[in-house]
């Protein structure tokens, strides 16, 4: 630098302290004024560029604060290289001016290298292929390293050692280093066993119950796995307890498109008895006993509505024809025989699932006087006040 102020007839000697820092206020200005233009007009010019192309990978990449951040080195840089003509070689204060200098730009680069890597997983998150993986938590991580190494390289700048002699320093506070990042690290291991076995990804509806998880998962770091629960509540759980311990994960049932009713109604046994022939007669003029397997003899008058029933839900408009539909007796029990009625919905939707099954569940209540039967419940309050008018 010094040759060149020479060739064309500045002597730096013979500098006056006035003229240096004139010089400074110039070099100053025409480095923020090309970084103003690079900001106004550069970075507003590429994203023009890439907002019109079809690939949506350079809008993520190429973002405004990424081309910014590129912008911010300008400054420093030119300041960096003029610096000897305007602070005397022979001092320290251009030593020390120059530390800092080089420790801003190490900065600026940390802070370009992380708003890259942010670039890199808003572009990926974007693409189906990719959705499924926890990217963010690997971002996360990436951006620590970058900064680790950041911090490292300026720690070498100001004291003047060998950067690998810095590592070799923190080799010995390993165990130390280890207990202050144990949830990043179990964070980090267990969100790489999440991806590559495809257990959690955003948008899940995962349940928990003994950490009272029950809604859809809105983000995954490295060290916490937010749930935002259908009572709107947000439930932060750490990722390595998904992995330690078991959730429940219903992506196959929203993948699927149908979704399971288990449910029973409890008949009165009292009420099971053989039909007569004057009900049979009904029931087969109404068609309610078309296709079912008859056993010869007297038939029971369950019999005939678990047929019916069945017969019911694989014509409902709303049920998946697809899919298994049953109706089936459980364990008698004191409050009756429980009668299950199991078929899947053709939506996945809660609101609509709920009342297609409150529908059908409905008209089997309705219906079960048709076959003489009774749904067993307790014994109310009416129930015991007309007992007492009887025994009167």
């Amino acid at each position: 630098m010094d040759d060149i102020m020479v060739d064309i007839g500045i002597s730096v000697d013979k500098l006056s302290t006035l003229q240096r820092v004139l010089m400074f206020c110039l070099i100053a200005m025409a480095a923020y004024l090309l970084e103003f233009f690079c900001r106004k007009v550069i970075v507003k010019t590429i994203t023009k560029v890439t907002a019109r192309t079809e690939t949506k990978w350079d809008d993520y990449i190429l973002n405004t604060k990424v081309l910014n951040s590129a912008c911010h080195l300008i400054c420093p840089v030119i300041i960096f290289f003029f610096l000897p003509l305007i602070l005397d070689p022979e001092t320290r204060l251009l030593f020390y001016a120059q530390k800092l200098i080089i420790l801003y730009i190490i900065v600026i680069c940390v802070m370009l290298v992380c708003a890259l890597l942010g670039g890199f997983y808003e572009a990926s998150a974007e693409e189906a292929g990719l959705q499924h993986h926890p990217l963010q938590g690997l971002s996360q991580m990436l951006k620590l390293i970058v900064i680790a190494i950041g911090v490292i390289i300026g720690i070498s700048v100001l004291l003047d050692r060998n950067p690998v002699v810095i590592l070799t320093g923190l080799g010995a506070s390993a165990a130390v280093m280890m207990l202050v990042f144990k949830d990043t690290i179990l964070g980090l291991v267990a969100g790489v066993q999440l991806s590559a076995n495809k257990m959690l990804k955003v948008g899940d509806w995962i349940a928990i119950p003994a950490r009272g998880v029950n809604g859809v998962v809105t983000e995954v770091t490295l060290t916490t796995v937010k749930v935002k629960n259908y009572d709107n509540t947000i439930v932060t759980v750490p990722p390595y307890s998904l992995v330690s311990e078991s959730f429940q994960n219903w992506r196959g049932m929203w993948e699927s498109g149908a979704r399971r009713v288990m449910r029973s109604i409890n008949i009165d046994v009292n009420t099971i008895r053989f039909c007569t022939e004057e009900e049979m007669a009904r029931y087969d003029a109404e068609r309610w006993t078309e296709g079912m397997e008859r056993s010869g003899g007297r038939e029971v008058n369950l019999k005939v509505f678990r047929h019916y029933i069945e017969g019911y839900i694989a014509r409902h408009p709303h049920v998946d024809k697809d899919a298994m539909i049953m109706i089936r007796q459980l364990q008698p029990t004191p409050q009756g025989l429980p009668v299950e009625l199991y078929f899947f919905t053709s939506t996945t939707e809660w609101k609509k699932y709920e009342y297609i099954q409150a529908d059908i569940f409905d008209h089997t209540i309705a219906v079960v006087n048709e076959f003489g039967l009774k749904v067993y419940q307790s014994p109310s309050g009416d129930d015991i006040m007309s007992l007492k008018s009887i025994n009167r």
